[in-house]
Formats: C-alpha cells, sequence, structure tokens
C-alpha cells in the first residue's frame, strides 16, 4: 500500500469524524497556519533565496504579507461566510424557510506550484480550512528548499492528520491523482491541467485548475508612456518573469515603439541597476531546464536590449525583443522568464483582433487615458481579469474572484471567493405540512383551473425585498400621522 493511499485514507478517517465542520476547528487551525507564516519567516525566505534567489524584503513582499492578509481575513470574516445564507422568496415560497447553506466538500487535492511555492500553495489551504474541508498539501518537487521546510514544519502547527503535506515528484503526484478526492485544486501549466482534469473525470471530482497562458498588454499612444511602462516593467520582471499574470507581451503602434524601448530601459535600470545580476532583488530561473527552454525561445527575434544570460547560475538578465511577430518563436508559448516581446500593431483594432485570435488570458492588460477605448477592450475580448493603468495588483484584492477562463483554467479563489469554491452551497426550503389548498394545484387530475393557477404563481415576479420596504414605509407614514393628529 503505497504513502500516499495511506494519507489520504487517514486524512479521510479524521474528516469523516466531523471535527473540522466545528468553526472553533477552523478558526484554531487558521491561528496555527498564522502563527506557523508568522514564526518561520526567516526559514521561508531563506528557502526563497535558495530555490529562486529572492530577497528577504522581496519574498516577504510576494509572498508571506498576502498569506498573513487572507488569514486575517478569513480568521476575522469564517463565521459570517459559514452562516446560513437567506435566498429572496416567490408567491410559492413565502411562508416556508429557505436558505442556502454552505457545506464542506470534503477532502481537497492541493497541488501547489514551484514559482510561488508558499502563496500559491498555501492560499487554497487557508480557503479549504476556512470552508470545513481536510485537504491533502502536494508542494512543487522542484522548489525543493521550499518544500523541505513546509513538509519539517507546517505539521507542528497544524493538525497533520487532516492537513498532511506529501511530497515527491511526478510518480507521487500521479498516485495521488488515481485516488478519488471531493475537489482537486491545482496551480500550474495548461499541459498538466489537462491531465489533472482527465484524473479527475474518472471520479466526477470537481476541479479549480489556475494555469496560465499569455497574457498581453496593449499600450495605447494616448497614456503616460513613463508611468506605462515603469509598471509593465515592474510586473514583468517579478520574480525573474516567472509569474502566471506577468505582461507576456506588449502590443502598440510602432510610433512610440521607440518611446517604449527606452523607458523600459530607464525603468530596468531604476530598479535594478545597469547590473541586474548583482541586484539582490532581482531572481533566478528556477533550474537548468527551465534556463535552456526561455532561451530557445529567443531564436529569430532581435534583442532590443538585454539578453545577458548564466547558465551556471541560471541567469538572465531583463531582456526585450523587437521585430516580433505572432509566428515568432517567442510567442508560440506562454514566456515564464524575463522575456518581453514587442509586436508592432496599426491600433487597437488590430490589436483586439489579435487577442481574440489566441486563446483566452489569464488576464488582459491595457493602459490609456481614454475610458473609452478601456471599456471597448472589456467589451470586445475574453479573459480571467483586466486590469487597465497598472499589473498584476487585481491579485492583492480579495474581494476580486482570482482565475482564468478557458485554456487559462476555471474557477476562482481569494477571499470568501475561496470559500465559496471549496464549499457546497446547499439549498434548504423548509416547508409546512399545511395549506393544502394552495398545493392542490400541482396535484392530479389536472385541470385548466389549476393550470392557470399554477401559472399565476409561477410567472408572477415579486420583488418581495420592495414590498417589504413599501409596507414599512405605509406604517410608519401612518404611524407619524396619527403622532401629528394627537400631538399638533
Amino acid at each position: 500500500m503505497s504513502r500516499e493511499l495511506l494519507a489520504v485514507q487517514r486524512v479521510r478517517k479524521s474528516f469523516e469524524t466531523g471535527k473540522t465542520k466545528a468553526l472553533e476547528y477552523r478558526i484554531h487551525q487558521l491561528k496555527g497556519l498564522q502563527s506557523f507564516v508568522w514564526e518561520r519567516k526567516k526559514d521561508i525566505a531563506e528557502a526563497l533565496k535558495r530555490d529562486l534567489y529572492k530577497s528577504e524584503l522581496g519574498g516577504e513582499l510576494f509572498e508571506t504579507v498576502v498569506l498573513e492578509a487572507e488569514l486575517k481575513l478569513a480568521i476575522d470574516r469564517v463565521k459570517e461566510w459559514a452562516s446560513p445564507r437567506p435566498v429572496e422568496k416567490n408567491l410559492l415560497t413565502l411562508s416556508d424557510e429557505v436558505y442556502i447553506r454552505p457545506e464542506p466538500l470534503g477532502v481537497v487535492l492541493i497541488i501547489g506550484p514551484w514559482n510561488y511555492p508558499w502563496t500559491l500553495t498555501l492560499l487554497p489551504l487557508v480557503g479549504a480550512i476556512a470552508a470545513g474541508n481536510a485537504a491533502v498539501v502536494k508542494p512543487s518537487d522542484i522548489s525543493t528548499n521550499s518544500t523541505r521546510v513546509m513538509e519539517d514544519y507546517l505539521p507542528r502547527y497544524i493538525d497533520q492528520d487532516v492537513y498532511p503535506v506529501v511530497t515527491g515528484g511526478v510518480p507521487e503526484t500521479q498516485e495521488l491523482l488515481k485516488l478519488r478526492f471531493d475537489h482537486i485544486f491545482y496551480t500550474g501549466s495548461t499541459t498538466v491541467g489537462k491531465l489533472v482534469m482527465e484524473a479527475a473525470a474518472r471520479h466526477l471530482t470537481p476541479v479549480t485548475l489556475e494555469l496560465g497562458g499569455k497574457s498581453p498588454c496593449y499600450i495605447d499612444k494616448n497614456c503616460d508612456l513613463a508611468v506605462a511602462c515603469r509598471r509593465i516593467t515592474w510586473g514583468k520582471f517579478i520574480n525573474c518573469g516567472q509569474t502566471c499574470i506577468a505582461p507576456d507581451y506588449i502590443m502598440c503602434e510602432s510610433s512610440i515603439q521607440n518611446r517604449v524601448l527606452e523607458e523600459i530601459k530607464k525603468s530596468v535600470e531604476e530598479f535594478y541597476t545597469d547590473n541586474p545580476k548583482a541586484s539582490e532583488d532581482y531572481g533566478r530561473i528556477i533550474n537548468q531546464r527551465q534556463f535552456k527552454r526561455i532561451m530557445g525561445l529567443m531564436e529569430g527575434s532581435t534583442v532590443a536590449f538585454g539578453g545577458d544570460a548564466d547558465e551556471s547560475e541560471c541567469y538572465i538578465g531583463p531582456t526585450v525583443l523587437k521585430h516580433v511577430t505572432h509566428e515568432s518563436k517567442v510567442m508560440k508559448e506562454e514566456i515564464f522568464g524575463p522575456l518581453l516581446p514587442i509586436i508592432t500593431v496599426s491600433g487597437v483594432d488590430e490589436a483586439i483582433h489579435l487577442i481574440n485570435q489566441g486563446e483566452k488570458p489569464l488576464v488582459l492588460y491595457v493602459f490609456s487615458h481614454d475610458t473609452t477605448l478601456i471599456h471597448r477592450v472589456i467589451a470586445e475580448t475574453s479573459s480571467g481579469a483586466l486590469l487597465a493603468n497598472d499589473c498584476i495588483v487585481h491579485f492583492i484584492d480579495s474581494a476580486l474572484p482570482f482565475g482564468g477562463v478557458g485554456y487559462s483554467g476555471m474557477g476562482c479563489y481569494r477571499g470568501r471567493h475561496s470559500f465559496d469554491q471549496l464549499s457546497h452551497l446547499r439549498s434548504c426550503l423548509i416547508k409546512q405540512l399545511n395549506m393544502e389548498r394552495v398545493n392542490a394545484m400541482r396535484y392530479p387530475p389536472h385541470t385548466v383551473q389549476k393550470l392557470s393557477w399554477a401559472r399565476f404563481f409561477l410567472l408572477t415576479h415579486v420583488n418581495l425585498c420592495r414590498v417589504r420596504r413599501m409596507v414599512l414605509l405605509t406604517v410608519l407614514s401612518g404611524l407619524a400621522a396619527c403622532m401629528a393628529q394627537r400631538f399638533l
């Protein structure tokens, strides 16, 4: 019997005791995870430094601070999220108790990525715990140092019988995917996402797939190019470009291409000096396999600036490519590295056409002072998210559902969206054993008169909230009139 099967059996047995459903238990586990993040910051920072050459401050900014914010929100709001949710009644349910009850799905498998091994592995865990689930956490085998810290220390802070960390590579992940789960949450590539979905289908297991793709960035000539390029540079080269929502490529008119190049180069020097390799804030490619893949993508394109690399350190400097077309090698797959191609277009019409020719991206970026143009891009394209005049920051707002569409993923999370994604929203309707004369319309024998009454009840839409407000206003007006007659 494999250790993966034993771990899942132990987790399911623990879930079946019902202890994860208690709000006190959920809050206790969330606070344990909170303590883990606070107390192990040094261990996390050292692991990120070894895995991706992330600086201590950069690692905290892009990994643990986001986790701390999500944990605080979940601890503060879980009672509210887990409460029954009243729904609007209709004429047929006017006297009934009608509500939605969030319930745990069961045992969730969380498969984390290597590029943000803490944020993108533990954010789904926060949602799973808050929703009352058990969860098997499978961190990436590529970010080995982060995985080791997670495996060694996380069980000291949260219930290891309910939230175990299972490590290993592709064989171990394949063994896990053979087993039945109640939900699978996967973050990674579209290629592996298809395999996860195929495995889940054998058990009719629902999935959340947080994938990626080529996220376009259109720069309108009617914008502040200096600010736009500064924000694009920041978003692109965070984590050495290894970010699923990084701008993948730029589209702009040829008349502003040289200015765009100048401003990006200026921003690179501002952020990372004229020697990014020596900068504490500029990362490294995760391994040599990815290094070689990224270097190969430059074939056939012209390096406008950058292009310096050192395979022994998995270093590729911030690089901008020009003379790029949709047939170029760099446009055939998600870059996931520090290469930024520029494609020239005649204007927003061509940009929209090119966006719609490809798969739906995880995020679409547009920079312009023209709000009409921005709303046109929103109306005429489809993407997981759209962000105008900035990059990346939509992920920070937990009120916004984060997720893809089509090839960029399915399902969403962050904040309450994580809770709902990993809950079964159970419909509950409680009737009384009375009012049979009203219910008689549905019983045989069917008659024209019964059908007429059924049509009336089903097709008459009444906004009961508005009716209640009108009744309350009428009552208050009547009371005010009575008081006026009595005292005036």
